[in-house]
């Protein structure tokens, strides 16, 4: 293995070692052999995470027992070349599920994982809106030579820039309140409650006066909606059997 100048970590300290620009050819059970060899030189490696999609080709996380271990693997491994490729490699910006398991236990690793949930849905949300904003044609140069010519059904829908980049209902972003949507006729308080009353930090269920198929569900917390919304979208109810719809209430 050839050496590179190495870089200077750039996040805080933890035991799991970030590794990029790996050569993505390689098939994932060979290459973990391969990094095995190589990090298991500087401590207790307790995990190898290494996944095939697309975003996360060329890319591993080395997790071990102990933060002592991953420095010095990212001093003296940092620029190293494998399969003639320079490794790149910093501290993880978040602990991996297994170090939260060995320090925090159970209860801990589900908070984490939440989270770690929460904060992707956060993402996609943001990426949406993005996306929205980037397909809105921008304005042409104004022709002040003559008047401009009136727009048929012009002053009926609303001009803003917030009325036109609306997120799609399934990239709203987390919060504590649950929209359910498609429930059966039959549906009512009581069963409702039996079902989004058992995840943590449940409040209530609120039925819409008059209006059949929808309700909405409010926890303490967004963790508690969070876990909820992920055990019962498109989990199917009454005599049909009909998927219904949960998301997150529009803010």
């Amino acid at each position: 293995m050839a050496a590179l100048p190495a870089s200077t970590p750039s996040l805080p300290p933890n035991p799991t070692v970030y590794v990029r620009n790996l050569e993505e050819r390689i098939k994932i059970g060979q290459l973990k052999v391969a990094l095995e060899e190589i990090f298991s030189e500087y401590g207790n490696v307790v995990e190898i995470v290494a996944k095939t999609n697309l975003k996360a080709r060329g890319q591993a996380f080395i997790v071990f027992d102990n933060v002592e271990s991953a420095t010095r693997a990212i001093e003296e491994v940092n620029g190293f070349e494998l399969f003639d490729k320079p490794m790149v490699l910093d501290y993880a910006k978040t602990k991996s599920d297994a170090t939260v398991m060995r320090e925090g236990g159970t209860e801990e690793l589900e908070g984490h994982k939440r989270r770690r949930l929460a904060e992707k849905e956060r993402k996609q949300a943001h990426e949406a809106l993005e996306a929205q904003k980037k397909l809105k044609r921008p304005p042409g140069p104004v022709d002040t030579a003559r008047p401009a010519k009136a727009v048929k059904g012009a002053g009926l829908k609303p001009t803003s820039g917030a009325a036109a980049a609306v997120i799609p209902d399934e990239y709203l972003p987390p919060n504590k309140i649950l929209f359910l949507r498609d429930l059966p006729d039959t549906a009512d308080q009581e069963s409702l409650t039996a079902i989004f009353g058992r995840f943590e930090g449940f409040q209530e269920v609120r039925l819409v006066p008059g209006r059949k198929g929808i309700a909405f569900v409010e926890y303490e917390n967004e963790s508690g909606a969070i876990s909820a919304k992920e055990a019962t979208a498109n989990m199917p109810m009454g005599d049909n059997g009909k998927p219904i719809r949960v998301t997150y209430q529009r803010q």
